[in-house]
C-alpha cells in the first residue's frame, strides 16, 4: 500500500501566534490522517480547549503557541495537514510536501478515526513513510483512535489500534476530541515530552562528542628508565 499524491500542494506557513522561542526550547510535531478524522479539531482543542466540530479543508496550517510544560515554557509548532491520505493501490508516490513536512517535524501523531476502517488503514503505510524519513526508531510516533464517543458507529475496534501499535512499536491512545478536553491535551504534552527528552539527548552526545581526550600526562619515571638505558648502551 502507498500514499496518494495530493491534489493540492501545501505550505508551511507559520501564523504569527507567538514569538519565537529561545534555541533548543522548540517543537515540532505534525498531525496526519485521512480526512475527517478531527486532526483540525484535535489541535484547536489542545490550543484553545475549545471544540469545534466543522471545518472547511485546510491547506496545511502551522499553529505556534508557547506552552506550559514541566515548569517551562516551550514553543510548540503543530502543523497540520489536509486530509488527503487514503490506501489507493494506483498510488504511486507521496507529494514533496508531505515528505518536507515529515522531515520538518520532530514528533507525528498519526489519527484515525474509529468510526472511518479506511483511515485506520491509512496509518501504517504513514508510519512506514515516518521511518524511511527518520529511521531512528526514537522519533516519537503516537497512533491515536479519534470520535471515541461514537461508539454507535464504531468500525474499528480498540483492540485493532492496540495491535497495530504493538506491531509498529508505537503507542496507541483512544480520545474523544469532543467530549475530553483532558484527553486530547495529554497526548500532545505526552508528545511534547517526549520530543524534548530526545532533544536533550541529541544534544548530550553532541556536546560529548565534541570533547577532545586530553592527552596523558609522560611517565616521567618510564622517560628517565629509557634514558638511562639509551645512555648505557652507548657507553659500551
Amino acid at each position: 500500500m502507498r500514499l496518494p499524491s495530493m491534489s493540492q500542494p501545501f505550505l508551511l506557513a507559520p501564523i504569527a501566534e507567538c514569538p519565537p522561542g529561545p534555541p533548543g526550547a522548540q517543537v515540532r510535531l505534525a498531525v496526519l490522517g485521512a480526512r475527517g478524522v478531527g486532526k483540525s479539531a484535535m489541535i484547536v482543542r489542545f490550543l484553545t480547549k475549545r471544540f469545534i466540530g466543522d471545518y472547511e479543508p485546510n491547506t496545511g496550517n502551522l499553529y505556534s503557541r508557547l506552552v506550559h510544560l514541566d515548569g517551562d515554557h516551550v514553543a510548540v509548532q503543530i502543523q497540520d495537514t489536509p486530509g488527503c491520505i487514503q490506501v489507493q493501490e494506483d498510488c504511486v508516490q507521496v507529494l514533496d510536501s508531505l515528505s518536507r513536512c515529515v522531515k520538518w517535524a520532530e514528533g507525528f501523531l498519526l489519527v484515525y478515526s474509529i468510526t472511518d476502517y479506511s483511515s485506520y488503514q491509512s496509518v501504517q503505510p504513514l508510519y512506514q513513510h515516518i521511518r524511511k524519513v527518520h529511521p531512528d526508531a526514537r522519533t516519537p510516533v503516537i497512533i491515536v483512535g479519534n470520535k471515541a464517543d461514537l461508539l454507535h458507529a464504531r468500525q474499528v475496534q480498540a483492540k485493532e489500534g492496540l495491535q497495530l501499535a504493538d506491531e509498529l512499536g508505537s503507542l496507541f491512545l483512544e480520545i474523544s476530541t469532543s467530549e475530553d478536553s483532558q484527553g486530547v491535551c495529554d497526548v500532545f504534552q505526552y508528545l511534547c515530552k517526549e520530543v524534548s527528552k530526545l532533544q536533550h539527548a541529541g544534544s548530550t552526545d553532541r556536546r560529548r562528542s565534541s570533547i577532545i581526550p586530553r592527552p596523558k600526562s609522560p611517565n616521567m619515571q618510564d622517560l628517565k628508565r629509557r634514558f638511562k638505558q639509551a645512555l648505557s648502551s652507548k657507553v659500551k
